[in-house]
Parts: structure tokens; C-alpha cells; sequence
């Protein structure tokens, strides 16, 4: 049996490197599950795969897209995939990618959803609403009335964290590249939000934080993470989460001896591959409820087809886009 798959066989321009081909149906082996992917999301992460810009390297020809919702419709040999069949599940690390009708994943990295989440909210629930949760209510543990900096607080994570404070009574401290973004954040109800492309942003920091930063989170990289490491007060953290920029970190060690502060990663695909499946299920129900109340929703945008690619990844790097885009799998091309 053939299936249809999303693939490229040269790193580059999306719009320019994806093509829809069809391949064999994939089988599970020990350990693994097969999902008939019913929608997945265009990330950024996918397109910096796509474009040979991510920390994984693609093995070419390879198929992108890291996260999506799908039904479980065959098993390998293990414990853990028959306790999945059948089951519709959110799929995070697919083995073979989540743009494909169908794709290979490693037991441990799929998640049965509750029925009352749409299969877009269920698509989407990983990358965005699980980052946002684990970095502040797991990872660095932000308490009511601390404050925490983020940097691309207008990004879908970035605005996940601002109404996390506001449901759980943390003071949000919001970096910005523009002064349009700004204002859309003030509306939102960001308690501050600062308006920096890097330069001079550490004291801008220390005006608004006498004490210095003390938690804060970053997906940029570059010139951004230096001066947000440069403004660590005492015991503070910062947690890298991507790399936007694609620039190394450049500061001075006394940046991080004198305060006694702490600079780590995170990343989610093998911070959720430690986990047990228990710790899973409590973290997705958890996540479930905020993305049910509102809190974590990420509002779902035009829908193509796989055989609409091209028209996906142009209008998922559109600035202005109503919301994510989504591929739909059961949907024929227009």
C-alpha cells in the first residue's frame, strides 16, 4: 500500500523544497505505534528542519513536521503500544515525521487526548501549550508574585506565559522587537513589556529589576540570551529553549560566577521522553484543562490539504496570519 507524505530531499526554502510523493505504507517495530494523522501544525520549528537550521539534523529525503493528533491503527510488538490501539493520540518526536497520512512513533512519545479537544487544539497541544506550562509551572516553578522575563513574548508561547501569569499570579516582564507587538501585548494584559532588539536590553532590565532577573526564559539565542544572562541577579535562572537567531551566546563568565546564577536548556521532546507514561497522562490532563478553559488555546488558522503544501508554508510565514496553520489530512486537494 502507498501513502502520501510530505518530503524534500535538499535542504532549503520550504515553499521551494517540499514536495507531496507517495511511499510506502510504514510498519511499526518493537516499541512503536503507526498513527493515521488526522491534522498537524506548521511550526517554526518544522520550517528551521525544513531549511537545515534545527538542532536535528533531517537524513535526506526526509519528511518534517514534529507534533500533530492521529488515530493509533497499528501496533509492534510491547506492553505499551497495546495499551495504545485505537486510541486517538497527541504525537510528539514521530519517528518519520507527522506530515504524512500516516507516520511511525515511538510508544513513549504519543499521548491519548480526551474527546471533548478538538483534533486542531489536539494537534497543536504539544510544541506550544506543554512548553508554556512545563517552563513555568514545572521547570523553573514561578510562584505567585515572582516575576518572570521572557524574551519573543509575542509568539504563541509567549502569550501562553502572560495569561499563565494571570491565572496563576505571577508578574510577566515582556521583550519585544516591535512597538506594534508591544501594544498588542498591553491589551492582552502584560504587567510590562520592553521593546528591544538586544542592544542595551540588560539595562533596560536593571532600571525595571534593581535585583536583576531572576527567572526567565528565552527561544531566541544570540545577542537577546547574552544580555538576558548578562541582567541574572542572585541565584537567577534562565532557560534556552530554542534558537531562533541561530547565534552563539557571548558573555562574560563573571555573568554567572558573581550572582551564582544558572543558564540551562530545554527542550521538549527529550525532557517528555523521561518521563513515565503516568507523569505524561498528569501533565496532559493538566494542560487539557487550561487549553479547554482558554488559557493555553492557540487559536487555529487556514487548513490545507498535503497536496496544498506549498500554500501552507507561505502563509504559515506570513507575520499577519489569523492563527497556526494546519495540515488536514482528510481533506482532498482543492
Amino acid at each position: 500500500m502507498r501513502i502520501q507524505a510530505v518530503r524534500f530531499s535538499e535542504s532549503g526554502p520550504p515553499a521551494e523544497v517540499l514536495r507531496t510523493e507517495e511511499v510506502d505504507l510504514p510498519a511499526p517495530g518493537p516499541g512503536e505505534v503507526r498513527v493515521r494523522m488526522l491534522k498537524a501544525p506548521v511550526n517554526p520549528s518544522d520550517l528551521m528542519f525544513v531549511r537545515g537550521n534545527y538542532a536535528i539534523p533531517p537524513h535526506l529525503p526526509a519528511t518534517p513536521g514534529f507534533e500533530g493528533v492521529g488515530v493509533v491503527d497499528a501496533i509492534g510488538p510491547g506492553l505499551l503500544p497495546r495499551l495504545l490501539s485505537g486510541r486517538r493520540v497527541a504525537v510528539l518526536g514521530s519517528l518519520t515525521g507527522t506530515w504524512a497520512t500516516h507516520t511511525i512513533v515511538s510508544a513513549r512519545q504519543v499521548v491519548p487526548v480526551s474527546g471533548r479537544l478538538s483534533d486542531e487544539q489536539a494537534a497543536m497541544f504539544f510544541v506550544n501549550p506543554a512548553t508554556a506550562w512545563l517552563l513555568t509551572r514545572v521547570v523553573l516553578n514561578v510562584r505567585p508574585g515572582e516575576t518572570l522575563v521572557q524574551s519573543a513574548a509575542a509568539s504563541s508561547v509567549g502569550r501562553m506565559v502572560i495569561r499563565l501569569g494571570q491565572r496563576f499570579g505571577f508578574h510577566t516582564v515582556n521583550i519585544v522587537r516591535r512597538q506594534d507587538q508591544a501594544e498588542t501585548l498591553r491589551v492582552l494584559g502584560a504587567d510590562r513589556v520592553v521593546v528591544s532588539e538586544g542592544p542595551g536590553l540588560s539595562a533596560q532590565l536593571r532600571s525595571l529589576l534593581p535585583q536583576g532577573v531572576l527567572k526567565a526564559i528565552d527561544p531566541v539565542g544570540g545577542e537577546i540570551a547574552s544580555e538576558l544572562a548578562s541582567s541574572l541577579g542572585e541565584r537567577g535562572e534562565l532557560v534556552l529553549f530554542g534558537t531562533l537567531s541561530d547565534a552563539p551566546l557571548a558573555i562574560s563568565p563573571r555573568a554567572l560566577m558573581t550572582p551564582g546564577a544558572v543558564i540551562r536548556g530545554f527542550w521538549l521532546s527529550q525532557w517528555m521522553r523521561g518521563q513515565s507514561l503516568l507523569n505524561k497522562l498528569r501533565i496532559v490532563r493538566s494542560v487539557a484543562r487550561l487549553v479547554g478553559d482558554g488559557t493555553l488555546a492557540t487559536v487555529p488558522g487556514p487548513q490545507f490539504s498535503i497536496a496544498q503544501i506549498r500554500e501552507a508554508v507561505i502563509a504559515a510565514e506570513q507575520t499577519n496570519r489569523p492563527g497556526k496553520v494546519l495540515l488536514d489530512f482528510g481533506n482532498p486537494p482543492a
